[in-house]
């Protein structure tokens, strides 16, 4: 018998690629609010928190302008 290797978690996304969640660990039976907009959905993000993907990426965009701008500005 061989043993399995484990899976390696994938490469974070480049700017303007879409997040990655085929993976079973993103759904959930239950429904609960969205943690960006409210919505109900079935999803879960990495952390198992309830959230579109739409809205991940959304929020995932936007703290990366927000964080260029800051470095671009000596903030960083």
């Amino acid at each position: 018998m061989t043993a399995r290797r484990p899976r390696r978690a994938p490469p974070p996304p480049a700017e303007g690629q879409l997040l990655d969640w085929r993976d079973a660990t993103h759904w959930s039976r239950t429904p609960k609010p969205c943690r960006y907009c409210g919505a109900a959905t079935n999803l879960r993000d990495s952390k198992r928190s309830p959230a579109h993907k739409v809205c991940a990426e959304e929020a995932l965009q936007l703290r990366s302008a927000e964080a260029a701008d800051a470095y671009r500005n000596g903030l960083i």
